[in-house]
């Protein structure tokens, strides 16, 4: 009887184990039962269509997050981009009277640049990449706050293919959904399959695991955690510019402390700080997490500076969960 019992918890937790966004999820649920049941108005269509509004502009970058964590690197300065980049195009169009088009282009060539250097000494001059983005978010903050001498810009604000295709807003029903919900949906099916799915998400996992034996396999090493970077600062800044966009707004200070809450994001839906495993689901459910959270403790009456209080102590379930659920496994 012993043997047979032990067989089926060694049969039943693996499954639990190599999927850590199905914790997360029962949280989610949890949470979401809670607020429902505390607030009736949490699952009015109203308040799922504000939720849903600013869901994606994170989520998007959190799904860039994963992957350059899965890597077993971090990008503290997405925040300074995601405000840097519409400023960019605010200036550009206001001072310089270049087109939206070319200005979104010098915005996002901006991001390219921004997430290159990040790369190219993470991984060439071999600095951490806590160290280094760190760095880049002060620099990039700075240059935010100097050239607006720290006052926001009235972004644009008038109807075209760029402003309808990044933050124009439909009609399902009772709910008022956003376009960049498609843009979410659709970069969280890619990532997925680059994960999962392609070579590119094997050699992520790699390096992740274990750098040195990767590159003895012929992985490219540094050039995928460089192309990591570039992809999370240009999604950064995608996200400021919907942002700016949906809001008609550019501020200098826009997305401070948006590092630490989307790698919080990230982290409680599974994927791993130290890298090697990574998960989009549990990411994307991290994502709702977060954002259920700050707009359920507003909804009943808890102040919104507590919102860290709730952040800080379902990330340290998460991990601990995590981590016991990974020790049973390795016991089983």
């Amino acid at each position: 009887m012993l043997t047979s019992a032990t067989t089926t918890r060694a049969r039943g937790l693996p499954v639990i184990g190599r999927s850590p966004e199905i914790a997360s999820l029962i949280i989610l649920i949890v949470v979401l039962v809670a607020f429902a049941i505390a607030d009736g108005n949490f699952l009015s269509p109203l308040n799922l269509s504000n939720m849903l509004a600013f869901l994606p502009e994170l989520g998007i970058i959190a799904l860039a997050m994963t992957l350059l964590l899965t890597a077993g690197e971090f990008d503290l300065s997405v925040g300074a981009v995601f405000a840097l980049a519409p400023v960019l195009v605010t200036l550009l169009v206001q001072n310089a009277d270049w087109g939206i088009g070319f200005s979104l282009l010098a915005g996002l060539l901006l991001c390219v640049l921004v997430g290159a250097i990040n790369g190219l000494i993470v991984t060439k001059v071999r600095i951490s990449s806590f160290l280094v983005t760190l760095s880049m978010l002060l620099i990039v903050r700075g240059i935010a706050l100097y050239i607006t001498q720290g006052f926001p810009l009235k972004s644009w604000d008038q109807p075209g293919i760029f402003v309808t295709l990044l933050a124009g807003d439909f009609a399902i029903g009772p709910f008022r959904l956003y376009v960049s919900l498609l843009w979410f949906i659709a970069l969280a099916l890619a990532a997925t399959y680059v994960l999962r799915f392609s070579k590119l998400g094997n050699w992520i996992s790699a390096i992740g695991s274990n750098r040195n034996a990767a590159i003895a396999r012929g992985v490219p090493a540094d050039s995928v955690k460089i192309w990591l970077f570039i992809l999370t600062s240009v999604l950064a800044g995608v996200a400021g510019m919907i942002s700016a966009f949906r809001i008609s707004a550019a501020s200098p200070v826009a997305g401070t402390g948006y590092e630490l809450e989307v790698i919080a994001m990230v982290v409680v839906g599974g994927t791993a700080l130290t890298g090697g495993r990574g998960t989009i689901l549990g990411t994307v459910v991290g994502v709702v997490m977060l954002r259920a959270i700050r707009n359920g403790i507003v909804l009943i009456g808890v102040p919104g500076l507590a919102y860290n209080i709730f952040v800080g102590g379902i990330i340290l379930v998460m991990l601990v969960l995590h981590a016991l659920l990974q020790k049973t496994v390795a016991r089983s």
